[in-house]
């Protein structure tokens, strides 16, 4: 069980930029086209590379001071796309729904903001909704979609890009998919631990 699967679409959507610009400059090398939002979107730009608004895609904008951005069956229906599903593809085809291969994301500093002794409502502001919902969709569809849940992975998903260029096995997913679900948990155990002490 190694099936390759070759990268296209890459949306990403990250806090952390630093780190990102080898990785970027190799995916944009082997073809992968760039679909992105706010900051991430104009960093990709100031490096030189197209990148596709997420807007142009969902045909809406941010909205509620950037609470909702890529909540949208779109963007959704692009990572958990049963690729080889005739039933999903039909659908992907009728509602335009591009599939989205990779996902490169990270999560709002919640614990760091914690920890920084900010109030309340700054603290619930950092509490990731549509991060965590990305991570979550492409574990769960590792089958066809890399996830890259953290800063912390960019080195992997690097030498995986300079070993074979944009393409990943079952078991490269897999294992990125169960440290996105480790990403997941430990975050929503924070935030728990924090809600508990109110």
């Amino acid at each position: 069980m190694s099936e390759n699967k070759r990268i296209k679409t890459a949306l990403v959507s990250v806090f952390h930029k630093d780190g990102l610009e080898s990785i970027l400059a190799k995916l944009h090398a082997d073809g992968v086209q760039f679909l992105s939002t706010g900051g991430t979107q104009t960093f990709i730009e100031s490096l030189g590379y197209p990148c596709r608004k997420v807007e142009e895609v969902t045909t809406y904008p941010s909205i509620l001071g950037g609470r909702v951005k890529t909540l949208h069956p779109k963007i959704f229906g692009g990572i958990l796309g049963r690729r080889a599903l005739e039933s999903d593809a039909a659908q992907m085809a009728q509602y335009e729904i591009p599939e989205i291969d990779l996902v490169i994301v990270d999560l709002y500093p919640f614990e760091q903001t914690v920890a920084s002794g900010a109030g309340d409502a700054d603290i619930i502001e950092k509490i990731d909704i549509g991060g965590i919902s990305l991570i979550r969709a492409g574990a769960k569809n590792f089958n066809d979609v890399v996830i890259v849940p953290s800063k912390a992975e960019y080195a992997v998903l690097q030498e995986i890009l300079d070993r074979k260029g944009a393409q990943t096995t079952l078991e490269e997913r897999r294992m990125l998919a169960t440290r996105a679900f480790g990403v997941s948990s430990h975050y929503d155990t924070a935030i728990h631990a924090w809600f508990a002490t109110k």
